[in-house]
């Protein structure tokens, strides 16, 4: 390749896919943007907007196999018009994806080929524990890298508590608190934005994501605006963008997301790595922390180890992973079916055998 194809991340994984590619005829670049249906890609002959072939859309079985920010691809540049077709997409390394808002389950690639994410928790009123759990059991299911940043830093008036209580939903996940405006804590993301490497920024609306991009850019590349007066978010990036950083590393900003429901196979035992481990010590090994004795669960809410609402959300995220895997998989629907009408037939055998017993003695 004519362009430094290794400084926008390109590997031997990449590699070894585009050996059977033609290479007089196409080129391999990086999708650095997405809106709809058009793409820019950044290629040997530049970037360009890129449209993609009919076999690959018609072809598509779902929307998650389409082109996403930080997806490598092969293209048929079309330089003379600044345009390009796209006629492959390589398979990821990585990828963060959510379902897509509405009732629709299909999967929404946010960025692709990512090394490290980075999810920005505000030190503002809008802090909230249980919102950066859902993101950290998003984030491990990608395979990068999770990286908490507590941004606003110069605004927080106790510091040492707010990373107390993050680091609860946080375990084992780097913290680093930072201020996009007056510039602190930035050091500390170096090693992240290596050349080559790519991180994605996720995090509600109003957290400063969009300053933090163009404090680390050294320009202004993306709009921002002051949240408001209710210290609530406002949107500002309306589409997902890789952007190049002086030091060689890349960041794709995302727009804040609404409604950030699992995929159905996210992992939680990262992100409950504590709860996980005192469900290993409980006397039974189908207890349901309810009222089993030698319920490790009990025990540890009961003496302040662990937060009821901390066990709390890792309830409801446990729900609707399963909800999400019904939803989805034939197989495990049929299952969860089966399964409730076992219970049910256990049931029904109980209350007759009670009968035929009759009531019981003094």
């Amino acid at each position: 390749m004519d362009f430094d194809a290794a400084a926008l991340g390109w590997n031997a994984f990449f590699e070894q896919q585009a050996a059977d590619e033609d290479r007089g005829a196409r080129c391999f670049g990086r999708v650095v943007s997405e809106h709809k249906n058009l793409y820019r890609v950044l290629c040997a002959h530049g970037e360009l907007n890129a449209d993609l072939a009919g076999r690959l859309r018609h072809e598509a079985l779902k929307p998650s196999q389409l082109p996403a920010v930080g997806d490598w691809v092969s293209l048929a540049p079309r330089p003379n018009e600044g345009r390009a077709t796209i006629h492959r997409v390589f398979d990821r390394l990585t990828s963060f994806s959510r379902k897509q808002a509405g009732e629709a389950s299909d999967e929404q690639v946010v960025a692709a080929n990512i090394d490290t994410v980075f999810v920005a928790a505000s030190l503002n009123a809008d802090l909230n524990p249980r919102r950066l759990e859902r993101y950290l059991a998003l984030a491990w299911e990608s395979g990068a890298e999770p990286v908490v940043l507590l941004t606003k830093a110069d605004l927080c008036p106790d510091l040492p508590a707010a990373r107390a209580a993050v680091e609860q939903a946080a375990r084992g996940v780097p913290l680093v608190a930072v201020s996009a405006l007056a510039r602190e804590g930035l050091a500390a993301l170096r090693p992240y934005l290596a050349p080559g490497k790519t991180c994605v920024l996720l995090g509600s609306s109003g957290v400063g994501k969009s300053t933090l991009v163009n404090t680390l850019a050294g320009r202004e590349v993306l709009a921002t605006r002051a949240i408001g007066d209710d210290d609530t978010g406002r949107h500002t990036t309306t589409h997902r963008q890789l952007v190049m950083l002086p030091g060689g590393g890349m960041i794709v900003d995302t727009p804040g997301m609404r409604e950030l429901a699992l995929t159905g196979g996210a992992s939680l035992v990262q992100t409950f790595d504590d709860i996980e481990a005192l469900m290993a010590r409980c006397r039974f090994g189908d207890c349901a922390h309810v009222s089993e004795p030698g319920c490790a669960v009990k025990a540890a809410i009961e003496d302040g180890s662990l937060a009821l609402e901390r066990y709390e959300s890792w309830q409801k995220l446990q729900r609707e992973r399963a909800w999400q895997v019904r939803r989805t998989d034939a197989s495990a629907a049929a299952a969860e079916k089966e399964k409730w009408k076992s219970i049910h037939r256990d049931l029904r055998a109980r209350e007759k055998l009670k009968g035929k017993r009759g009531p019981a003695g003094p």
